[in-house]
């Protein structure tokens, strides 16, 4: 199977999604950040002008800086806590479609920060949401939430977007807030008569667990993985049995993708909750992702960790689309052990001296493109030939 970059002449199809993107102007929260940083470079492929707001990002050897995206988008570095700073993004960009994924994303870090948490995922999603309503360009408006938002139960079923929201810990508490308050935002102002005509579609979406290359948070499976093995030394994993639904990056950006697309051609439509996640079945604990990481690696090993006094994290979760792929034809690409291949090639090839961050992650992001147009999904299009400037 080949993981590393494919051709680019697929990549920048901007009859993809329907091509909801080509021209216009999108606003990604959080594009110094792992996924956001994927998103707004997936974006300028389908010939968005991207304009980015976030914390500089937390480590040079992330996708962000790696790749160059500070020079191929309007970057702009401020924090979504400061609400004036997003009324002057907003006034100034005049956006179409907003993606808001600015968060403190970290289980483990909103124990050790949880004021920071609730008011970065909280306040700065009224924040957001506050400037959206006050700036008439914006058709569609997605809120990038978290499967941790559900009150867990630990019971062996998938959470669908109906189930009651909740959180024992402050990263998952803060999420759940977050959809609680654009679920308020959106019945108070943005649907009926409170909308004043407005057609603006604010939708919030929650992935499953995302994997792939340039993430190097402190305490996720993967980045702790490659660092270990980068040292030589073995992978000490928390909570080898948890049970978690995980995904290649790309997985959920195309269901956010479709999703905005979905939300531009059909004024109003889609301004509910959806889960993007993989197919029931391919869930898979924390040890059999080390495991496969250790494969594709090609060397190391992994224990598990002496943990007994760390805080509280869910031993299961699972999640439930049945709705995106009913109603956007949204599915998954790449099966799990697939996607642990592609996300330790990326690792892979950026431990090599020379290596073109910017060309991988194109070529990573044409090989899924290809992968979807040849299994049938709608938003893949055409392949046309297309390039980078």
């Amino acid at each position: 199977m080949g993981v590393g970059p494919g051709p680019l002449e697929g990549l920048g199809v901007r009859a993809a999604f329907g091509g909801a993107f080509s021209g216009r102007v999108v606003l990604v929260t959080g594009h110094t950040g792992f996924k956001g940083a994927w998103l707004a470079l997936w974006l300028r492929e389908l010939g968005a002008k991207v304009v980015g707001c976030a914390l500089p990002p937390d480590a040079e050897s992330g996708l962000f800086e790696r790749a160059g995206l500070g020079r191929l988008i309007d970057s702009r570095l401020g924090d979504v806590r400061d609400p004036a700073f997003l009324k002057g993004i907003l006034d100034e960009a005049r956006p179409e479609i907003v993606f808001h994924l600015a968060a403190q994303p970290l289980v483990r870090a909103s124990y050790e920060r949880p004021a920071e948490t609730f008011a970065t995922n909280v306040l700065g999603t009224s924040n957001l949401l506050e400037a959206v309503r006050h700036q008439d360009s914006v058709r569609a408006c997605l809120i990038i939430t978290t499967d941790k938002c559900y009150e867990n139960r630990e019971a062996d079923r998938a959470y669908r977007e109906s189930d009651r929201l909740g959180g024992r810990d402050p990263y998952s508490a803060s999420k759940a807030c977050a959809e609680l308050v654009v679920s308020a935002y959106r019945d108070s102002f943005f649907s009926g008569a409170a909308a004043k005509g407005r057609a603006v579609s604010v939708s919030s979406a929650r992935a499953g667990n995302v994997i792939g290359g340039g993430d190097w948070a402190r305490d996720r499976l993967v980045p702790d993985c490659i660092r270990a093995l980068e040292a030589g030394r073995p992978i000490s994993v928390r909570n080898p049995r948890s049970v978690r639904p995980w995904q290649f990056v790309l997985e959920p950006l195309s269901g956010y993708l479709s999703l905005a697309a979905h939300q531009l051609a059909a004024s109003g439509s889609g301004a509910e909750a959806w889960n993007f996640g993989p197919p029931s079945g391919e869930e898979r604990t924390a040890a059999q992702i080390a495991e496969l990481v250790v494969r594709g690696w090609g060397s190391g090993r992994w224990t598990a960790a002496d943990d007994s006094a760390a805080p509280h994290e869910a031993g299961l979760l699972k999640l439930d689309s049945s709705k995106a792929r009913e109603r956007l034809s949204w599915r998954p690409v790449y099966g799990v052990d697939e996607a642990v291949a592609r996300t330790v090639a990326w690792y892979r090839a950026a431990a090599a001296p020379g290596f073109d961050a910017l060309a991988f992650t194109r070529g990573q992001i044409a090989d899924y493109a290809e992968a979807a147009r040849r299994t049938g999904l709608p938003w893949a299009g055409e392949r046309a030939a297309s390039g980078l400037s």
